[in-house]
């Protein structure tokens, strides 16, 4: 079973069907209850593909990852758009990394560049973003899996009904609750947000951050809108 720190839960299974109650925190699982058979038409889809030859990122024990911390504990959703391509790379958190990765991928070197601009102080070597998990922000992927050097690859493959449920489970739940929109791919979740109050820029990759990214200060501006719905800031550094 899975405990409040997000360890101890059962991988995702390329062998449908794996109940989701063994799968992810249990107030997902109820939450997500109604795209449980969409989850088993993608573990099929996936165990195909696999047995074709194909590498699918990030491994199965994380393709879940997002959903293993609880969902009465979110009071930030961070909207990324697929894993990282890069065998090693991605592991099934928005944006994260696994602590050992070396070099940092470019898009979570210019959230590191912002992060520090925006608050002033040395950010961390590590691309391990768990501690931001365990403060209650949800790094989530609009689509969960990737064909290994193929980014986009798994797009409407079928996670974007997953991940959907996830934000509108969100919305039923109510805040305190504060969304990150980077890019154009996470802005067309908007919609779905309703109320939500959210922090909106380009996308950090090497293509778009100066375009908006830069300068933006997502970090401090989470954290303002958190306190003016009377809950604790994110400590985003881990002083």
């Amino acid at each position: 079973m899975e405990s409040d720190d997000g360890l101890g839960v059962s991988p995702f299974s390329f062998a449908a069907p794996t109940p989701i109650r063994e799968l992810m925190a249990p107030d997902w699982a109820e939450a997500l209850h109604p795209v449980e058979p969409a989850l088993h038409r993608l573990a099929r889809i996936l165990t195909r593909d696999v047995r074709a030859g194909q590498r699918i990122l990030p491994e199965p024990p994380n393709i879940l990852r997002a959903f293993s911390y609880p969902l009465a504990k979110v009071k930030v959703v961070i909207v990324g758009q697929d894993p990282y391509p890069t065998v090693g790379h991605s592991v099934g958190l928005a944006f994260a990394v696994d602590p050992r990765t070396k070099p940092l991928p470019r898009s979570l070197v210019n959230i590191y560049r912002e992060l520090s601009s925006d608050l002033g102080r040395t950010v961390p070597a590590s691309g391990d973003l768990s501690l931001w998990s365990e403060q209650g922000v949800l790094l989530l992927n609009r689509v969960l899996t990737v064909r290994a050097g193929e980014s986009a690859s798994h797009r409407n493959l079928g996670w974007e009904e997953v991940t959907d449920a996830a934000l509108t489970a969100l919305m039923a739940r109510g805040g305190p609750l504060v969304a990150v929109l980077w890019g154009r791919d996470a802005l067309k979740m908007k919609p779905l947000l309703g109320d939500t109050p959210t922090v909106e820029s380009a996308h950090p990759s090497p293509l778009s951050a100066s375009r908006g990214f830069f300068g933006s200060r997502p970090f401090s501006r989470v954290n303002e809108l958190l306190r003016l719905q009377g809950t604790e800031p994110v400590d985003w550094l881990g002083s």
